[in-house]
C-alpha cells in the first residue's frame, strides 16, 4: 500500500489500444512529457488511460441523471491507477463550431467586455442603462433584427440564380434549384400554374421572371405529373418555393457543409444595411467606451485592445483591469493578433487549443492534472519559449502538467520524461523509460534519445534549380496587403513565419487558376471520414482489391458470392444484427448509451456464411484486423494491394490496422493516408502538392521518413509547397518564403525569399536565428 501522500501517479496494467500491460510511475506537480514515435501508444497512455480514468471517477460521483448529459470516454482498460488527481484535458479536437462562436466566446473575454459597456459605458443623454445581454449579438435582446446578429445579409441576384438565360426552365435555367425529384417537382408546379417552362428564360416577361425567382408566396397546387408512360403517376399536392427562398433556406438550415457551399455560390454577402456589420441593435451601438463602440473594440487585435482600456471612473477601472488581466495570457501565447470577433471556424487547431490553455491560466484551479495534446502544434520556434513559460506557470500554481509532445524544445524543458516505444503499433506499447530527461541518453532502443541529444546539423543538400516560376498575387486578404509571391516549379518550397503571419492565407491563393498549375493536390489534416464505417482500407481503395481477391476464391465462386458479398456496408454478407458496424449501441435508462461488441458476430462485422470463405487461411474479418505491415507480407503477390500497402508503409503508417475506423485516426495520420493515396496513383503530368504543417503530430524519426517521400515527389518532377515550423524541414528546402515580421497586423509581408542558407542574414526575420542553428 502506498501512503496517502504518495507523490506519484502510479499506473498498473494499462492495456488500452496497443499498450502491453504497462506499469509506470509519474510524479505529480511536475511538467511530464510523453514522447515516442507516432502510433507508439503515448496518447493511449496519457489520454486513453490516465485522463479517461480521471474522467470516469469524476462521473461516478455525478448523479446518474446528470451523467447522461455529458459525453463520456468510457472506462479504460487498466488494472489500477493510484494517486490520480482530477484531470482537465485540452485536446486538438476539430469540433464543428458555428459561425456564432468567436475568439471572444471561447475565452469568455466577450462577457467581460459586455459588462464593461453595460456598467461603465458612455450612454447618449436620456438613454437608459442596458443589461450586458443587450451587447451580445447572440441574444434576442442584443441581435440586430435585420441580420439576426450575424452582421452580414445574404442576398441573391437573377444573374447568380440563372447563369445561362438561353435555357428554358425545363432545361434547367434556374441553376439554384435542387436537382433530382425536388427540381422536377418545382418545374411541374410552374407548369401547372401556367408559366411557360419551354421558352428560353430571356424571352419570359420580366414580371414572370421576378415572380419565379423572388416571390415569397408559397402557393399549393395539384400537380398531374407527365412522366414515363409505363409508370402510374398519381396527382399530388405540390408547394412552390421561389429560387431565392430555397437557397436562403438551405443556407441557414442545412447541417451539410457541401449543401451550404452549393447554396453560397448563389448568394452575395454584404454588410447589414441596418447595423453596418456591427451585429447589434442601434441602442447598443450608441453606447461607447473611450469614444468607440463595442463592435469597434471587438474588431481590434487584442494587443491594441489592451492598450485602450484606460480611463473612466472607479467601476470602469476595476472592470478594465479584469479584462486586461484576461487578455495577457492570450497575448503571451503568441495570439495577440486575434480580435474578439474573429470566428472560431477560421482558427487553426493549434490556435484553438492555445486559446483554451490561456483561459485555463485564469481559472485558478490547483491540484489538477492538465493533459495536453501537442500544444506546440502550429507554433513558430519563437513562440515555443512563451508556451514553456505558460506551462511552468500552470505547474507553479500547484498542478501537474502531462504533455504529449514531439517538439524537442518542449521535451528538453520537461522535468520528467515518459518514452513509449520502441516502434509503432504492435512494435510499440511499452514504456522504455520514465525519469528525468538527461538519463534517457542511456536507453539504446529509444528513438527519441537519438534526436534529443544530437544537435549537430544534418548533411548539406544540393539546392535544385527551378524549371520555372508560379506567381501569385498581388494578394490582399486577411492580413496580407498586396503581397506578390513566386514559387519555384520542380522544387521544394517552405513557407515560414510566426503564428498569424499569413502563411496559410498565402498558400490558399495557390489554385488551379494560377498559370503553370496543371494539377493541384491539397493534403490537409481533415478527417478522412466522419463515421466508423469509413476506414483506412475503404479510403485508399485497398478494400476493393481485397474484396476481389475473396470473390475469386473457389469457395466464393462455388457459393455464388460476388464482390458485394464482402462489403460490410450493404446487406448480403454483413451481419444484420449490427448492420456491419461490428458493435451495437446499448441504451440504458439514465446512463449514457454505450457501445458493446455485436452479440452475433462478436465484432467481426460479417455473417457466419461470409466468414467461412477463407483466403490463405484467413477470413475477410481477419484481414481487416491485420496491420498494414502484416498485410503487405500477406498480399505480397497481389500487385494492386501490394502497391497500396507499400505507399502506406512509405509514409510510416505500417502500424495501423486495415479496418481501423476513420474516427480513431489523428489529424497527422489522416494527412499521411491522403498522401499515400496520392502516391499510389502513379504519375500523371506535373502536380503541385500543398501541405499545411505536414509534420504536426510526427516524431522526428517519422519526419525523416515523410521528407524522403516529399523530396522523392520533387525528384520525379513535381512541385511541393509546405507551410512549416520544423526548422530541420526548412533547412532541407530549395526555397524559403518567410512571412512576418510578426502576427496579425504586424505580419503579412514577405520578409525574405531565397535558398535557406541565405536567410540567416536577414533582418526582421523571426525565423532566421532558429534556422541558423540547424543549417550545416
Amino acid at each position: 500500500m502506498h501512503s496517502p501522500h504518495d507523490p506519484y501517479v502510479r499506473v498498473r496494467g494499462a492495456r488500452e489500444h496497443n499498450l502491453r500491460a504497462v506499469d509506470v510511475d509519474i510524479p505529480r506537480d511536475v511538467l511530464a512529457v510523453f514522447t515516442g514515435v507516432s502510433g507508439s501508444g503515448k496518447s493511449s497512455l496519457a489520454f486513453g488511460t490516465i485522463y479517461a480514468e480521471a474522467q470516469r471517477r469524476y462521473f461516478e460521483s455525478v448523479a446518474p441523471y446528470a451523467r447522461r448529459l455529458i459525453h463520456q470516454v468510457g472506462a479504460p482498460k487498466v488494472g489500477e491507477i493510484t494517486g490520480l488527481p482530477p484531470a482537465v484535458s485540452l485536446q486538438q479536437r476539430r469540433s464543428a463550431p458555428t459561425s456564432r462562436s468567436s475568439v471572444g466566446t471561447v475565452t469568455n473575454l466577450s462577457n467581460s467586455l459586455r459588462m464593461l459597456f453595460s456598467r461603465a459605458g458612455t450612454y447618449p443623454p436620456g438613454a437608459e442603462r442596458l443589461d450586458s445581454d443587450a451587447f451580445s449579438p447572440n441574444t434576442a435582446a442584443g441581435a440586430c433584427p435585420e441580420c439576426h446578429g450575424l452582421g452580414r445579409v445574404h442576398e441573391t441576384t437573377e444573374e447568380l440564380l440563372v447563369p445561362d438565360p438561353s435555357l428554358s426552365v425545363r432545361e434547367g435555367a434556374v441553376a439554384a434549384w435542387p436537382g433530382a425529384w425536388q427540381g422536377k417537382n418545382l418545374r411541374d408546379i410552374l407548369d401547372t400554374l401556367g408559366y411557360d417552362v419551354d421558352r428560353p428564360w430571356r424571352e419570359l416577361p420580366a414580371r414572370e421572371r421576378e415572380w419565379i425567382l423572388f416571390t415569397d408566396e408559397q402557393p399549393v397546387v395539384t400537380v398531374h405529373p407527365v412522366r414515363d408512360a409505363d409508370r402510374i403517376q398519381r396527382p399530388y399536392q405540390g408547394t412552390y418555393m421561389s429560387a431565392r427562398r430555397s437557397v436562403l433556406k438551405t443556407f441557414s438550415d442545412t447541417k451539410s457543409a457541401t449543401l451550404r457551399a452549393k447554396a453560397e455560390r448563389f448568394l452575395t454577402s454584404a454588410p447589414c444595411p441596418v447595423c453596418g456589420g456591427g451585429r447589434l441593435r442601434p441602442e447598443a451601438l450608441a453606447v461607447t467606451f473611450g469614444g468607440r463602440t463595442i463592435a469597434e473594440l471587438a474588431a481590434l487585435p487584442l494587443t491594441e485592445l489592451a492598450g485602450l482600456l484606460d480611463g473612466g471612473g472607479e467601476t470602469a477601472r476595476v472592470l478594465a483591469a479584469d479584462l486586461t488581466s484576461r487578455i495577457a495570457p492570450v497575448v503571451e501565447l503568441g495570439l495577440g493578433y486575434l480580435s474578439l470577433d474573429r470566428a472560431t471556424p477560421t482558427l487553426s487547431a493549434g490556435e484553438l487549443q492555445r486559446l483554451r490553455l490561456a483561459t485555463q491560466l485564469r481559472s485558478g484551479l490547483f491540484g489538477v492534472v492538465y493533459v495536453l495534446d501537442e500544444p506546440s502544434a502550429g507554433l513558430h520556434p519563437a513562440d515555443t519559449e512563451a508556451l514553456l513559460t505558460v506551462l511552468d506557470r500552470l505547474k507553479a500554481a500547484g498542478n501537474s502538467v502531462f504533455v504529449v509532445e514531439h517538439h524537442l524544445d518542449v521535451v528538453r524543458g520537461a522535468d520528467w520524461l515518459v518514452d513509449v516505444g520502441p516502434g509503432a503499433g504492435e512494435h510499440g506499447g511499452r514504456v522504455l523509460y520514465s525519469g528525468p530527461p538527461a538519463e534517457l541518453a542511456s536507453v539504446a532502443e529509444s528513438a527519441t534519445a537519438a534526436y534529443l541529444f544530437d544537435e549537430s546539423p544534418g548533411p548539406a543538400r544540393e539546392v535544385r534549380e527551378p524549371r520555372g516560376w508560379l506567381t501569385v498575387g498581388p494578394v490582399t486578404r486577411h492580413n496580407l496587403r498586396g503581397v506578390t509571391a513566386r514559387f519555384p516549379v520542380g522544387a521544394f518550397t517552405a513557407v515560414t513565419g510566426v503564428s498569424g503571419s499569413g502563411k496559410s492565407t498565402l498558400i490558399g491563393e495557390l489554385t488551379e487558376d494560377v498559370p503553370g498549375v496543371e494539377r493541384l493536390v491539397r493534403v490537409d489534416q481533415r478527417p478522412i471520414g466522419r463515421t466508423p464505417r469509413s476506414n483506412l482500407a475503404t479510403y485508399t481503395g485497398l478494400f476493393d482489391v481485397v474484396r476481389k481477391v475473396f470473390a475469386g476464391t473457389e469457395e466464393a465462386r462455388a457459393s455464388g458470392y460476388g464482390v458485394g458479398r464482402f462489403s460490410f456496408n450493404v446487406p448480403g454478407g454483413r451481419c444484420e444484427t449490427c448492420q456491419g458496424e461490428g458493435f451495437v449501441s446499448v441504451e440504458l435508462l439514465f446512463l449514457p448509451s454505450t457501445y458493446a461488441p455485436c452479440p452475433d458476430c462478436g465484432g467481426a462485422r460479417y455473417n457466419p456464411e461470409t466468414l467461412r470463405v477463407r483466403y490463405r487461411g484467413r477470413s475477410i474479418a481477419d484481414v481487416l484486423d491485420l496491420t498494414v505491415e502484416a498485410a503487405a507480407e500477406f498480399f505480397a503477390d497481389t500487385p494492386a494491394a501490394e502497391r497500396s500497402l507499400r505507399t502506406l508503409l512509405d509514409v510510416g503508417l505500417g502500424y495501423l490496422r486495415l479496418g481501423q475506423p476513420a474516427t480513431e485516426l489523428s489529424g497527422g495520420e489522416a494527412q499521411r493516408i491522403k498522401l499515400a493515396s496520392e502516391l499510389q496513383r502513379g504519375r500523371r503530368g506535373h502536380t503541385l502538392y500543398l501541405l499545411d504543417e505536414p509534420t504536426t503530430g510526427l516524431h522526428p524519426a517519422d519526419v525523416e521518413v515523410l521528407m524522403d517521400r516529399l523530396h522523392g515527389l520533387v525528384d520525379t518532377g513535381h512541385t511541393v509547397v509546405v507551410v512549416e515550423h520544423d526548422m530541420t524541414v526548412v533547412a532541407g528546402a530549395d526555397w524559403v518564403i518567410d512571412l512576418g515580421p510578426g502576427g496579425g497586423d504586424r505580419g503579412g509581408r514577405i520578409v525574405a525569399a531565397g535558398p535557406p542558407n541565405l536567410l540567416p542574414g536577414t533582418e526582421h526575420s523571426a525565423t532566421a536565428p532558429y534556422l541558423a542553428r540547424v543549417l550545416p
